[in-house]
């Protein structure tokens, strides 16, 4: 029997989806797949991220489970953030994504010119 796709069934796919496919996620995930940072280390990797936006992007990442936050005690206390095994296996299939992306981007502007063209006259 096929699968009917619904509202309700696809809401838990887009709301992570919303999460892990934004600019700033992936480029979290991605950064932090070379291993645990420090906060203004992962800032300063992360071209043109704001200290708040990195933080509302980790608190998110963490949330869902896909970022660990590691506190040692430390004066002042010292505080990395990694990839959950969860979040490392996201690695892989938004490097397929990126490459899928790169494979098909010179189809996709020249369907978007054509789309913008028709829809002009």
């Amino acid at each position: 029997m096929e699968q009917r796709h619904t509202a309700d069934s696809c809401t838990p796919v887009r709301e992570i989806l919303a999460r892990v496919g934004d600019k700033w996620s992936i480029l979290t995930i991605m950064t932090l797949g070379d291993g645990a940072m420090r906060f203004s280390h992962l800032q300063r990797a992360i071209d043109g991220i704001s200290q708040r936006m990195l933080t509302l992007t980790l608190r998110g990442l963490e949330r869902d489970g896909f970022v660990a936050r590691q506190v040692f005690p430390t004066i002042p206390p010292k505080v990395e953030y990694s990839l959950t095994p969860m979040g490392d296996s996201l690695r892989e299939p938004i490097m397929a994504l990126g490459h899928w992306v790169s494979a098909n981007i010179v189809e996709i502007d020249k369907a978007r010119r054509r789309f913008d063209a028709a829809a002009a006259t």
